[in-house]
C-alpha cells in the first residue's frame, strides 16, 4: 500500500512539475483592440488542438460586423461567417513564445505568418502577425476575457 501511496505522489509530483516549466497558457477568451483606432472589436478564444493552439472569431462588438462573410477569404474559409472563423492557425510553444502559424485578416483576406506572447502574468498577449520576417509587420495587445 505504502508503495502504491509513493508512486500516486511521484506521478502527482511529476505533473505539477511540468505544467510549471510549461508556464501560462494563451487558452482562453481574448478581448481583441483595434491597433489603429485602439477601440474593442471582439473577442477571440484561442484553444487547444493536438498540441497546436488556434482562434476563432467568437463575438464583434460591430452589430454590422456580426452578419458579415468573410468574401475576401481563400480557400475554406471563403464566404464563411466572420463570428465562428478561425483566423488563427497552427501555433506552438517555443520557449514561451508562440509561432509557426498564421493569423487571418478578414477585412482584407490576407494571411500572414504570426508569432504572439504572454505579458503582464498572462493577462496580455501580443500578437504579431508579418510577411517574411517579423520586422516587417504590425503587433496588437489582446487582453484576456477568462480562461
Amino acid at each position: 500500500m505504502k508503495l502504491r501511496s509513493c508512486s500516486s505522489f511521484l506521478l502527482g509530483f511529476v505533473l505539477c512539475v511540468r505544467a510549471v516549466a510549461a508556464g501560462p497558457s494563451p487558452v482562453g477568451l481574448w478581448k481583441t483592440v483595434d491597433d489603429k483606432t485602439h477601440k474593442a472589436r471582439g473577442v477571440i478564444r484561442l484553444y487547444e488542438q493536438n498540441g497546436e493552439i488556434f482562434g476563432r472569431i467568437e463575438t464583434s462588438f460591430d452589430p454590422k460586423e456580426a452578419a458579415d462573410i468573410c468574401d475576401l477569404c481563400e480557400g475554406e474559409r471563403k464566404n464563411k461567417p466572420i463570428i465562428g472563423l478561425v483566423v488563427l492557425r497552427h501555433m506552438k510553444n517555443d520557449g514561451g513564445v508562440w509561432d509557426g502559424g498564421d493569423i487571418l485578416d478578414p477585412e482584407t483576406g490576407s494571411v500572414y505568418r504570426c508569432r504572439m506572447k504572454l505579458e503582464d502574468n498572462g493577462t496580455r498577449l501580443v500578437v504579431r502577425g508579418f510577411v517574411g520576417v517579423s520586422l516587417f509587420g504590425r503587433s496588437q495587445t489582446w487582453f484576456r476575457e477568462a480562461q
